[in-house]
């Protein structure tokens, strides 16, 4: 390849801003439009994510195909449209990958995963949507760069849409991705077992980690400690995102701490709250595949600042864009 085909290709690269809108429409958008439209006790799965991959593409390759034919010599003419087609669909191949490993081994929801079928599907997409930017971007001057502060504004809202949608992503995925969750039979504390400013009694089989979960719509940041079995007193650890959703149609559970015993036996759970009609029970930790299972214990300003990437990177793009349109200072030489 020439010096000034790599120069188009890398003029014709997506920035953060195509970034964030295609993460925005594939991963957070269906998990959140499930959460809005489910029925009661259904889990998403994995195959109507995918497809909204295969929905989202063919306007990812239009844009791409636009972004090379703005950016095309007037010399290659004759060759831009297949130009256009070949690069639409490379970039697209890496946008899809990467978001199918994202439900491969980060949220790998429940059901039977279609790979091929979005794949197939995919290609013809591609192409009628790299030949549509292509005709709508020929012949017609490309669009100057925006304002620097338009630059910051959407850099800024992008920061704090994508920072909560982060939290909000890891959440519905983590549900989405249990596959097994604690039966509620080892205590609890609560309206229907003792009050919530009293302790309520366990009966805990064996040793290791147990899971303490919010009924309904408890409060999902309890103190809460366990004492009992000879032991001293062992404090709850909360779970920065607690995943919820679980449980039946008598009652939801949400998981909001984890405790460690050292061996079986009789315990005392209390756990102190502002609203004494609360009610937490405790029951095994909750089986979630895939990487979001480590995520939900993350620091949140680490998830944050996972979903504000690309905001900040369309902020540092911004101004350095900036920074190359400031005129250059009068040097002057002395001899």
């Amino acid at each position: 390849m020439s010096a000034a085909t790599w120069r188009v290709a890398g003029r014709t690269l997506p920035g953060p801003k195509i970034l964030a809108l295609w993460m925005l429409a594939t991963v957070p958008a269906p998990l959140v439009f499930f959460e809005w439209t489910h029925r009661w006790e259904e889990d998403p799965g994995v195959s109507a994510a995918l497809w909204w991959i295969a929905g989202a593409v063919p306007v990812l390759a239009a844009v791409v195909a636009a972004r090379w034919t703005w950016s095309a010599s007037p010399r290659r003419s004759a060759s831009a449209p297949v130009a256009a087609v070949v690069a639409a669909a490379l970039v697209s191949a890496v946008f899809v990958a990467a978001t199918m490993a994202v439900y491969r081994w980060v949220i790998p929801l429940t059901g039977v995963a279609p790979w091929r079928g979005v794949v197939i599907a995919c290609a013809p997409l591609v192409i009628c949507g790299a030949v549509v930017g292509h005709l709508l971007a020929r012949g017609r001057p490309r669009r100057s760069h925006p304002s620097v502060r338009h630059g910051l504004v959407t850099g800024g809202i992008t920061v704090v849409v994508g920072a909560l949608l982060a939290q909000l992503t890891v959440q519905l995925g983590a549900e989405g991705s249990t596959v097994r969750y604690g039966e509620w039979e080892y205590g609890a504390v609560g309206p229907y077992a003792s009050s919530a400013s009293e302790s309520g009694h366990l009966t805990l089989p064996a040793a290791g980690r147990y899971a303490i979960y919010a009924v309904g719509f408890a409060p999902a940041d309890p103190d809460c400690e366990v004492t009992g079995a000879g032991a001293n007193a062992r404090r709850a650890q909360p779970v920065t995102i607690p995943p919820g959703g679980y449980g039946g149609d008598a009652a939801s559970y949400a998981w909001v701490a984890t405790v460690d015993v050292p061996s079986a036996g009789a315990y005392s759970l209390s756990c102190r709250t502002s609203d004494p009609e609360t009610s937490y029970t405790v029951g095994e930790v909750p089986e979630i595949r895939g990487a979001v299972g480590a995520l939900i214990h993350w620091p949140l300003i680490a998830i944050w600042l996972l979903g504000a990437a690309p905001g900040l990177a369309t902020i540092a793009a911004t101004v350095r864009r900036r920074a190359g349109r400031r005129p250059a200072g009068d040097v002057t030489v002395e001899v």
